[in-house]
């Protein structure tokens, strides 16, 4: 697969995390990994381009997103609809979720019928602490803007978290 959006991933796929001796790597996923998801959760349409990407390189494991305690990305996918089903909450058309965090209340995802090959990241706060922000919001970034600025972030001693 030719990268077009996630440069600093694809050329960085291991990293030294906050100039430590500690090394770790991003683990990718197949192709027919990636067409699977694609078949459960874009009734069979090809994923946006960056999010492709994102898989191809770094869909089983990625150093600047926590996947949480699932053993694979279908199993993040479904924990993250059994939350928005355990909070009464729902998320108009085809999503995809790329990263999970603070237990069971939060998640960034990319909606998937944008038309977009680059789409918006948006964080879902399911438990929401009434302090007038939406329960979904934009980030005000693409999936590559996200990513790649995270990778920088870690590249230069930072916790990408």
């Amino acid at each position: 697969m030719t990268i077009k959006y996630l440069k600093q991933l694809s050329e960085n796929p291991s990293v030294r995390i906050n100039n430590s001796s500690y090394v770790t790597s991003v683990q990718p996923l197949s192709m027919e990994d990636i067409q699977s998801l694609e078949g459960e959760y874009n009734r069979g349409s090809p994923f946006p381009t960056s999010l492709r990407e994102l898989l191809f390189l770094a869909g089983e494991d990625c150093y600047v997103l926590d996947y949480g305690l699932s053993d694979s990305p279908a199993e993040m996918q479904q924990a993250v609809r059994r939350w928005l089903i355990r909070t009464n909450r729902s998320i108009s058309g085809p999503f995809y979720a790329i990263d999970t965090y603070n237990g069971t209340g939060q998640f960034l995802f990319v909606y998937l019928n944008e038309g977009h090959e680059d789409p918006v990241v948006y964080e879902a706060v399911l438990y929401d602490s009434n302090d007038g922000i939406s329960w979904i919001h934009s980030l005000d970034k693409t999936l590559s803007e996200y990513i790649n600025y995270n990778v920088l972030k870690v590249l230069s001693g930072g916790n990408p978290f």
